[in-house]
């Protein structure tokens, strides 16, 4: 009797995702997003990794201007509509395409790093934030946003050890960065679909298991 060949399992296709990843600066974005790459790397699922403000050529000319301590002057108007011209960019340029294309997206930061930033932080109107955005993204929304969830003295901690230059949003004063994380949890709290929300105050590995664990529930093949 002739042995059986292996049974096949032929396992569905996953389709492309756009995920964000937001917090206060020095929360662990960077570590997550290098954790999900390697993820998907051994998955063999096609992504892309990038950033906001910048991730094209306009957008890391724009950034260069956000950042510039020089320009701590600048104002609140000013700031959201150059955040939204670098997005507005990186959506046509890259992120579209990239999903179209069948690959993943990995943002660092997207739509809700200005409704937290220039809404909660700067203390700007909500809804004509979030008009502005939905116009200028095309109306993309992500399937999944990671928050990290990180103290101010943590972050700043953090932020220190990596003995760089503050930029200019780095220097803002404390009471900013409070409201920002504020407006962040409230954020998520209206979108508790979208939102992953981890505590970034746990040591690191226990940070990467629990976000595996959120993954793991919505992507098995991970």
């Amino acid at each position: 009797m002739r042995p059986r060949p292996p049974i096949r399992v032929q396992m569905k296709p996953i389709s492309p995702k756009f995920v964000t990843f937001e917090g206060i600066d020095g929360c662990g974005k960077s570590t997550l997003i290098d954790e999900l790459a390697s993820w998907l790397d051994r998955a063999r699922i096609p992504y892309l990794k990038t950033r906001e403000p910048g991730g094209t050529p306009l957008g890391e000319k724009i950034r260069g201007l956000l950042l510039d301590p020089a320009h701590r002057g600048m104002n609140r108007q000013t700031e959201v509509l150059l955040y939204t011209a670098s997005r507005a960019q990186l959506v046509a340029e890259v992120i579209l395409p990239a999903l179209k294309s069948g690959a993943w997206v990995l943002a660092d930061r997207y739509i809700d790093a200005t409704l937290a930033y220039q809404g909660y932080g700067r203390e700007l109107d909500p809804e004509p934030l979030r008009r502005l955005q939905h116009w200028a993204t095309q109306a993309l929304v992500p399937d999944k946003t990671v928050l990290l969830d990180c103290g101010i003295d943590t972050a700043a901690a953090r932020m220190s050890a990596r003995n760089g230059r503050p930029d200019r949003i780095e220097m803002e004063e404390r009471a900013f960065h409070e409201r920002v994380k504020a407006g962040y949890l409230e954020l998520a709290s209206f979108d508790p679909g979208r939102f992953i929300v981890l505590d970034a105050e746990k040591p690191l590995p226990e940070v990467i298991a629990d976000f595996r664990a959120a993954f793991h529930e919505i992507v098995p093949a991970l």
